[in-house]
C-alpha cells in the first residue's frame, strides 16, 4: 500500500510539473504573440505616420509648385506692367565701344609638350664599386657589370636625344599653328575694330545708312520680355529729319490669360482661375502704349548725332483675321513727337494712354480686338530706297522727274492723282508760285466733304507761311481739310502748325508712293543743279 501510495504521488507529482511546464509554454507563446501583435501594431503606425508624412510632403510640394506658378504668373504680368520702367532704368543701348568685339586667341594646349624629358643618369645603370671580399674576388664581374650598363646608358642617352628632338619639333610645330590662330583672331579683331570705326565716323558725318543701321542697332538692343517678336522696319528722311519706325506688336495672347492657381488636394490636380476680359484687355492696351512710348524715347535718347527732330511710330499686328483666315496686318497705335515735345515729358510719371492722348496720337479703341487706326504716315510712303537714292543712279533710271515737268503738266498729274484716289478733284487756277490749288470732294457720307489742294514743286524745305496760307484757304472755302503737297520737304514748324488741324503734309517721298500705288506712275524728283524755288514762299531753315 505504502508503495502504491509512493507511486501514485510521484505519478502525481509528475502530472503537476507537466501541467506546469505547459502553462508555461502557454504563457510563453502569449508573450510571444503579444509581443508580435505589439509589433505589427507598431509597424502599422509607423507605416501610417509614414504615409502621412508621405502625403504631407507631396501636397507640400505640389502646393510648392503652384506657388512657384503664381510666383511666374506674376512676375510675367509684373514685366507687361513695367515695359516702360524697364527701358527708363537702362542705360545707352549702344555705343560705339560696346560694339567692338575682343580677339578671342584659342587657349594654348600642348603645356605638355613644354616639359622636357628627365635625361637618364650613369648612376642607374652601372652597379657601384664592390667592397669587401666581392672586391678581391668579384672584379672581374664587376667590369663586366660596368660595360654592360654603360652600353645601355649609351643606349638610353641616345634614345633620350631622339625624344627631345621630336618633342622639340612638335612644340615648334604647335607653337607655329597656335601663334597663327592668335594673328587671325587679333587681324580679325583688328578689321572688326576698323569696320565699328568706320560706320563711327559715317554716323558722326550724317551718313544716311549708318544713321539707319545705328537706329536700327538701338531698337534691336533693347530687350523685351518672352512673346516680343521685335520685328520692325526703319526708315530715315533727312529733309525733314524725321525717323518712322513701323513695328511688330505681340498680340493679346502675350497677356497671362490665367490669373491664378489653386492646387486641390482631394483630387490632386492643379485648377485655374480666368483673368477677367476686362483686365486681358486694360492690360494688353498698356502694352501697346508702353511699347510705342518707349520706342520713341529709346530713339530720342540714343540719338547722339541729334539727327532726329521727329519721330512717326506704327505698331502693326502680323496675325490672322479670325474671321476671314487671312493674313492681316492692323495698325493699333500710330503717333508722332517731336524731340521738344517729348523731352518736356516726365516719363517716370507718365501714365501711358494718357500719355499718348497728350501727344494727339491714335490709338485703337480696342486692341484685344485688332481695331485699327489709321497712321499719321504709312511706313512705304518714306521707303529709304527714295531718300537714299544718288544722283548717280537718278541720271542712270529712266522713270519721269517730277521737276521736269511744266506747272500745267504737274497741275494735269496732281489732279489725276486725287481722282485715282477716290476725290472728284477739279482745277481752280494756277498757283503764282508754280504749284497748283485744286478743289475737290469726297463723295463719303459723314466723313467726306470739301478738300482744298494746294501743291508746290520744291527743292528746299517748304516753309511754314505755306501750311498758314493753306488754313486760310480751307477756313475761306469752308472746306473740312486741306492737302499740301510737296517735291521736298517739310520743317518742325509746319509739324507743330497742322497739329490739331484738318491739315494733311504730304512731302515727296510720300507723293512718290502716292503715285505708285494709285496712279500706276514710277516717278522721281531730281531738281536740276540751277533750280531755284519760287519766291512766294520763303523755305524754313533746317532745324
Amino acid at each position: 500500500m505504502a508503495r502504491r501510495s509512493s507511486l501514485f504521488s510521484g505519478y502525481a507529482q509528475m502530472q503537476r510539473e507537466a501541467a506546469r511546464a505547459q502553462a508555461a509554454q502557454v504563457r510563453a507563446q502569449a508573450a510571444t504573440r503579444r509581443e508580435a501583435e505589439r509589433a505589427r501594431a507598431a509597424y502599422l503606425r509607423a507605416r501610417a505616420a509614414e504615409e502621412k508624412e508621405r502625403k504631407r510632403l507631396y501636397a507640400e510640394s505640389r502646393s510648392a509648385d503652384v506657388a512657384a506658378m503664381n510666383d511666374d504668373l506674376e512676375a510675367a504680368v509684373g514685366a507687361l506692367q513695367g515695359l516702360l520702367a524697364a527701358s527708363l532704368k537702362a542705360g545707352d543701348l549702344v555705343n560705339f565701344s560696346s560694339l567692338k568685339r575682343p580677339a578671342s586667341p584659342p587657349p594654348w594646349r600642348h603645356a605638355e609638350l613644354e616639359r622636357p624629358q628627365a635625361a637618364p643618369a650613369i648612376e642607374a645603370f652601372v652597379p657601384p664599386p664592390p667592397a669587401g671580399l666581392a672586391k678581391m674576388f668579384g672584379k672581374s664581374k664587376y667590369e663586366q657589370a660596368v660595360a654592360a650598363g654603360r652600353t645601355r646608358y649609351e643606349q638610353a642617352v641616345s634614345e633620350h636625344r631622339a625624344h627631345e628632338q621630336q618633342r622639340s619639333r612638335a612644340l615648334a610645330a604647335a607653337r607655329a599653328q597656335w601663334q597663327a590662330a592668335v594673328d587671325a583672331a587679333n587681324a580679325q579683331a583688328r578689321k572688326q575694330h576698323q569696320e565699328i570705326d568706320a560706320f563711327e565716323a559715317d554716323y558722326r558725318r550724317g551718313d544716311l545708312d549708318a544713321i539707319v543701321s545705328y537706329c536700327s542697332l538701338v531698337l534691336e538692343a533693347s530687350r523685351y520680355p518672352d512673346g516680343f517678336s521685335q520685328e520692325f522696319r526703319f526708315a530715315y528722311v533727312p529733309e525733314s529729319r524725321q525717323a518712322v519706325v513701323e513695328y511688330e506688336l505681340p498680340t493679346v495672347d502675350v497677356v497671362p490669360a490665367v490669373k491664378a492657381y489653386r492646387y486641390v488636394k482631394a483630387s490632386d490636380t492643379i485648377a485655374e482661375s480666368a483673368r477677367p476680359q476686362s483686365q486681358i484687355k486694360a492690360l494688353y492696351a498698356a502694352v501697346v502704349a508702353q511699347v510705342a512710348i518707349r520706342t520713341l524715347h529709346e530713339l530720342f535718347r540714343s540719338d547722339k548725332g541729334e539727327y532726329i527732330e521727329t519721330v512717326v511710330f506704327n505698331g502693326i499686328v502680323d496675325t490672322t483675321d479670325p474671321g476671314s483666315g487671312r493674313r492681316i496686318r492692323p495698325c493699333l497705335v500710330t503717333v508722332r513727337a517731336t524731340r521738344e515735345s517729348f523731352s518736356e515729358l516726365d516719363l517716370s510719371h507718365i501714365e501711358p494712354l494718357a500719355c499718348l492722348r497728350h501727344l494727339s496720337a491714335g490709338v485703337s479703341k480696342s486692341p484685344s480686338e485688332l481695331l485699327p487706326v489709321r497712321p499719321v504716315l504709312e511706313f512705304d510712303m518714306v521707303d529709304p530706297r527714295f531718300v537714299a537714292e544718288s544722283d548717280a543712279l537718278s541720271q542712270l533710271d529712266q522713270r519721269p522727274n517730277l521737276m521736269d515737268l511744266s506747272f500745267l503738266e504737274f497741275e494735269a498729274l496732281i489732279q489725276n492723282l486725287f481722282t485715282k484716289m477716290g476725290l472728284e478733284a477739279r482745277q481752280t487756277r494756277p498757283s503764282r508760285d508754280g504749284g497748283v490749288d485744286c478743289v475737290a470732294w469726297d463723295p463719303r457720307p459723314i466723313f467726306g466733304g470739301k478738300v482744298v489742294i494746294q501743291a508746290k514743286r520744291y527743292k528746299n524745305t517748304v516753309g511754314v507761311s505755306a501750311v498758314r496760307d493753306l488754313f486760310g484757304t480751307l477756313q475761306n472755302e469752308g472746306a473740312s481739310k486741306g492737302i499740301l503737297v510737296t517735291t521736298s520737304g517739310y520743317g518742325q514748324a509746319s509739324f507743330d502748325f497742322a497739329k490739331n488741324k484738318p491739315i494733311e503734309l504730304i512731302d515727296g517721298s510720300n507723293l512718290l508712293y502716292l503715285l505708285a500705288e494709285h496712279a500706276g506712275i514710277e516717278a522721281k524728283i531730281v531738281p536740276p543743279d540751277d533750280w531755284k524755288d519760287p519766291v512766294a514762299d520763303t523755305p524754313e531753315p533746317r532745324q
